[in-house]
């Protein structure tokens, strides 16, 4: 019988703070697990984080482990949810920072949506590549050195970027399909 579940015994990591997109996180947290991934969710402090819902503040998450405390051998692939504040408020935080680089560097998919490729480029990984975000940085994306491409999803080697919660079933499938990728490489 084939598996249904194209992750099993995968660990993905979500990294995110308060304001995060609600839909954002929660989509692919969701989606990921579906295919069987267990999925941690890493901030800069324990406890709870709150996310953005529309016009206001949403639900909140339980964080896993500090972004400080991850170790990325024991993941597969990153996930930057965005959001105005998230991202903004991450982008600032040199942990969180060499963190992106670190998967990054690792071969490892690393994927942002939204205002998330902010963080991409903090941690110097948008020069060169062909990415997407939400509109209101595109300019901040071209900037940075790289291709902006106005489509739902941009893959380009390990980094996988998307505009916004319309584009969250093709922004999974990406992850997803990068992580069946890289197991029957493996």
């Amino acid at each position: 019988m084939a598996n249904t579940e194209p992750l099993a015994s995968q660990r993905i990591l979500i990294m995110a703070t308060d304001g995060f997109e609600q839909s954002e996180l929660e989509v692919p947290l969701e989606r990921l697990q579906d295919a069987g991934a267990d999925v941690d969710i890493a901030s800069l402090q324990l406890g709870d984080i709150t996310g953005w819902d529309g016009d206001d503040w949403g639900d909140e998450i339980e964080v896993d482990l500090k972004i400080g405390d991850v170790k990325i051998d024991d993941y597969a692939a990153l996930v930057l949810p965005g959001g105005q504040i998230n991202p903004d408020l991450l982008r600032v935080d040199d942990a969180a920072v060499a963190l992106i680089r670190d998967f990054a560097a690792a071969g490892k998919p690393v994927a942002a949506i939204c205002h998330a490729p902010w963080l991409l480029i903090e941690a110097g990984l948008a020069r060169g590549k062909r990415l997407t975000s939400y509109k209101s940085i595109r300019t901040d994306v071209v900037n940075a050195g790289a291709d902006f491409v106005d489509e739902a999803v941009v893959v380009d080697g390990n980094i996988i970027t998307s505009r916004c919660p319309d584009d969250l079933p093709a922004f999974c499938d990406a992850i997803v399909a990068a992580l069946a990728e890289r197991r029957i490489e493996a």
